[in-house]
């Protein structure tokens, strides 16, 4: 194999010293989560950078440190305030976990996060690389990151050409990152293996050119770098389909929240049925009319959901059906909770 642990030492040589030098003279340096060590506001960006473009991270991180300014303040709020700051950012278990793991810092640790990256990876939704990176960040800790950026770069430059869908190969990989860590200089050569897979490793157009370890680069030589990371265990993408009730009141909007587990775990949205007829039948019922809107697809991790919206429009003194689940809310008391993208889209 490729990038084996025990061929690190010369394939790697001089790795973070290129990479540190590079990252004075070309990486990131104005972000807001750089100006601080404040391990709150460093794990706040950490979580929301995952899965997330940082032009999109920029401004709810600054609206969320506006609310929530210190982790006793999060780990106080309600869970549906959080979720609302949250709302439209995705992958709404992260700021479940984080206010989850406000709360054990303030119970447990009193309000003061750890200082290693050991005591931070036992705090919930903190997985191994988030706690190491705050570790060096905050603390100029000397441990490895090995988020999906650091994995294409590492992958690449040494050609480590195993399965990550196997765990022993996850762990090899872990090692050889940790055999490259430099001895100084760690939040340096941190952010700059953050920046090269940001900004010059990328997935699908590497820019090779402006890479400071193109010489030493094993897929650049093979003239495949799109060939690594190896991983084929692919998810199985599912296709779902829901009509959406969008029920209205003069200036109010019917939602319902969604359970505590799932799809859009505790949000508010539109009551969903599996198909149009439901709610035709309870306009058909409430005397209303019913307008049919456009079908549109939602793009999840794993399904692509279809989703068709049914307005029904009441009459000022009409009630609800009976059994439909949800309550009214004023149209900007609505655009404040913790709404699905789409579903604020809808109702904005």
């Amino acid at each position: 194999m490729s990038g084996s642990p025990s061929s690190a030492g010369a394939e790697g040589a001089g790795l973070a010293e290129c990479v540190i030098a590079w990252q004075l003279q070309h990486g990131r340096h104005t972000l807001p989560w750089q100006q601080t060590r404040d391990p709150y506001r460093v794990w706040l960006s950490e979580i929301m950078l995952q899965q997330t473009q940082v032009s999109t991270v920029l401004d709810y991180y600054a609206r969320f440190l506006a609310r929530f300014p210190d982790v006793l303040a999060l780990a106080s709020a309600p869970l549906d305030d959080v979720l609302a700051q949250w709302s439209g950012l995705g992958y709404y278990s992260r700021a479940r976990n984080l206010h989850r793991c406000a709360q054990a810092v303030v119970a447990q640790h009193g309000g003061r996060f750890p200082d290693g990256a050991a005591g931070l990876a036992t705090l919930p939704g903190i997985g191994r690389s988030t706690a190491a990176a705050i570790a060096a960040f905050c603390h100029g800790e000397r441990v490895a990151i090995l988020d999906g950026n650091v994995k294409r770069v590492l992958t690449r430059v040494l050609g480590f050409d195993g399965d990550l869908a196997e765990t022993r190969h996850e762990k090899q990989l872990w090692t050889l990152a940790e055999s490259l860590l430099p001895q100084t200089g760690i939040e340096t050569y941190t952010q700059g293996l953050m920046d090269l897979g940001a900004t010059v490793c990328t997935t699908r157009q590497p820019r090779c050119d402006a890479c400071p370890l193109t010489a030493r680069c094993v897929a650049k030589t093979q003239g495949r770098p799109q060939a690594y990371p190896v991983k084929t265990r692919n998810l199985r993408r599912r296709a779902w389909a829901h009509a959406l009730l969008w029920l209205a009141q003069g200036e109010q909007v019917w939602l319902v929240q969604r359970p505590p587990r799932g799809v859009w775990a505790g949000l508010w949205t539109l009551p969903q049925a599996d198909d149009v007829s439901v709610w035709l039948d309870l306009a058909a019922a409430a005397g209303a009319a019913a307008q049919v809107d456009p079908a549109f697809v939602h793009v999840l991790t794993h399904a692509d959901w279809t989703l068709t919206p049914v307005r029904v429009v009441l009459a000022a003194d009409a009630t609800v059906p009976a059994g439909l689940e949800g309550r009214w809310f004023d149209r900007n008391d609505a655009l404040a909770l913790g709404l699905p993208a789409p579903i604020r889209r809808l109702i904005s």
